[in-house]
């Protein structure tokens, strides 16, 4: 006999549980619920049957899987935060009693929880690690750039910042920066560390504002576990690139507004090349031995043997630091004039640095006080530049305004003149290119230098294009800058009048029999046949040609009509074969084809309609 199914206790009224279940199978409050979700990253769940899964009641709730809720409860960061609720009682005791010496011991030992093994837990390796900083890297510089409250301590802000200046100061120093996009909502950058695109948010410098119906608490938890993800990921990107970690900050510098350049990177090669000295040398009988001593002696005894079994000179001509070792091309053993072509290690590394990388390397730039000085000087190192600023915008300036190595002026005010202005002062401002921020940023992302003149101080800028993959078949703005199909039109329409001014009358007398003979290929039923018939005979012309137009235009319609039936037809077979979820899945790809169709043809349809104001305003 089979074992009995009691009701409510198999299927998915036990895969799943409400949360007011997992609440009180916990035995925590609903904010400690919410907040070892987000960190162990356990989410609500759609069961296929609400019904079902709730034990035949329908009333609204958040479902988790049971599995889910068990791995829970074995959780360290839970044990720690029940701890930390008898503190509270305790502390609280405490105080109401006014003993201050129990509750400043109990304050000392207040229990702390660390996400360590959590970080562990969800991040594998290390580049699983890396490919999820993108929002990580979004919520430290956002809590960066926010003034501090009673809901955010001016510590954690501080934190952020620091965090945010590490992340930039590698970024920097590797030139991993690849596209700029400067938008609405603040400026979007994208990195590519460890092979991985990396793709974060910076908004801009203004007064902010926490809203009053944000829950900065779910922001917080989340804030908590990023600060840790970021600390194991740049600790081991510094520590790879053999740079100290944290780097040292100035505080001086720090407090006249250095920002970035409070930090200073060093090599850690020091402590390294100590550590190695020491496991090189080796005791022997008494007496130091080290690898240097070990050489010479192979040297002295290959001098000296000439006859042996071992070839000791084999051994001394091997490298004896690996990491100088070259590559030898050998000739082919097929074709002995030509050698392989195979790319090294050193040489692979140099081609990463070279490029586009070193854009900016032959420029030195001068910042004006109204742009972003910590976007551009970002912006700048990243890609080789030197860039200085004024003594308003901060102190750390490498250099001052009169210097002579200055290329390019990065401003962003109209033109004004300068009455005043002295002969050096003039002739130094025509040395240099005045170019607006934009300018920075379109060359990054169009991998090379572009021309100044568009530009230039003053002129209207061209439409700033994001540098992200769009869509196959989206509207390209950037296609209608180079003006072909335009220039078809206007010359299509210039010979159009050429030909009426030169035809003239004759063109009147042939234009009511081409109006016919349209009509007749584009008559689709019978009454527009027999008007078009009508209108051909009025016209003057011959019905036999009549008839051959409209037999042809029949023709075309007939194929038309049978070519799009098939097409139907198949389709419709097709959906037939596919299940219900993969129909309304094909019905949703088609319709949001057709909307990004449509959306591009009214794009489309208002650029041709400004490019006609614009050819107009030109003939006037």
């Amino acid at each position: 006999m089979g074992r009995i199914k009691q009701r409510g206790k198999a299927g998915a009224a036990k895969a799943y549980m409400t949360r007011s279940m997992a609440v009180k199978k916990l035995q925590c409050s609903l904010a400690d619920f919410r907040r070892l979700c987000i960190l162990k990253g356990i989410f609500p769940r759609e069961p296929r049957s609400r019904k079902r899964a709730n034990k035949g009641s329908s009333a609204p709730t958040s479902f988790y899987y049971t599995k889910d809720i068990a791995y829970l409860a074995h959780e360290p960061v839970l044990k720690k935060l029940r701890e930390h609720k008898a503190f509270a009682k305790k502390l609280a005791r405490a105080l109401g009693r006014g003993e201050w010496s129990s509750a400043k011991s109990l304050e000392e030992n207040k229990p702390v929880y660390r996400l360590d093994h959590i970080i562990k837990e969800r991040y594998p390796t290390f580049i699983d690690a890396v490919r999820d900083i993108d929002d990580a890297l979004c919520m430290i510089f956002l809590f960066a750039y926010l003034p501090s409250d009673s809901r955010v301590s001016p510590t954690l802000i501080e934190n952020c910042s620091r965090l945010a200046a590490e992340w930039q100061l590698y970024v920097m120093h590797s030139r991993s920066l690849r596209k700029v996009f400067l938008s609405i909502k603040g400026v979007y950058y994208q990195a590519e560390v460890m092979d991985q695109t990396v793709t974060w948010l910076v908004p801009y410098q203004f007064t902010q504002h926490v809203p009053t119906d944000v829950d900065v608490r779910v922001m917080l938890t989340f804030l908590e576990l990023y600060q840790t993800l970021l600390g194991f990921v740049f600790f081991k990107l510094y520590t790879d690139a053999s740079l100290v970690y944290p780097p040292p900050l100035d505080a001086k510098k720090d407090e006249t507004g250095a920002g970035v350049g409070a930090f200073s990177l060093q090599e850690a090669k020091t402590a390294q090349n100590t550590t190695a000295q020491k496991a090189k040398t080796v005791d022997v009988d008494g007496k130091r031995v080290s690898s240097k001593d070990v050489r010479q002696t192979i040297k002295t005894i290959a001098s000296e043997a000439v006859d042996g079994d071992v070839d000791m000179l084999a051994v001394d001509s091997m490298p004896v630091d690996e990491d100088d070792e070259e590559f030898v091309a050998q000739p082919s053993k097929s074709n002995p004039e030509e050698t392989s072509d195979l790319a090294t290690l050193k040489s692979l590394s140099a081609l990463s640095q070279s490029g586009s990388s070193k854009l900016f390397a032959p420029y030195t730039f001068w910042l004006s006080r109204e742009t972003s000085r910590p976007v551009f000087e970002f912006i700048v190192r990243s890609f080789g530049g030197r860039i200085g600023w004024p003594a308003t915008s901060g102190s750390g300036s490498p250099f001052d305004e009169t210097d002579e190595t200055i290329t390019h002026v990065i401003i962003d005010r109209p033109l004004v003149e300068r009455p005043n202005e002295t002969e050096e002062e003039s002739e130094r401002r025509r040395r240099r290119k005045h170019v607006q921020p934009q300018w920075v940023v379109d060359c990054i992302n169009a991998g090379k230098i572009l021309l100044e003149e568009p530009y230039l101080q003053g002129n209207t800028l061209p439409p700033h294009l994001s540098p992200f993959g769009n869509l196959a078949g989206a509207y390209d703005p950037a296609a209608g800058l180079a003006g072909e199909d335009v220039e078809m039109e206007e010359e299509a329409s210039e010979e159009s009048e050429e030909e009426q001014d030169e035809e003239g009358s004759e063109e009147e007398l042939e234009q009511p029999e081409k109006a016919a003979l349209k009509a007749a290929a584009a008559a689709e039923d019978e009454a527009a046949l027999r008007a078009a018939e009508l209108a051909a005979e009025a016209a003057g012309v011959d019905f036999g040609t009549f008839e051959k137009e409209a037999q042809k235009a029949q023709k075309k319609t007939k194929k038309a009509a049978a070519s799009k039936q098939v097409d139907e037809a198949e389709e419709d077979m097709n959906k037939m074969m596919m299940s219900n979820k993969q129909r309304k899945l094909y019905e949703r790809m088609k319709y949001g084809e057709k909307k990004r169709t449509v959306e591009r043809e009214n794009l489309e349809q208002k650029r041709r309609a400004i490019e006609k104001e614009k050819r107009k305003k030109n003939k006037a």
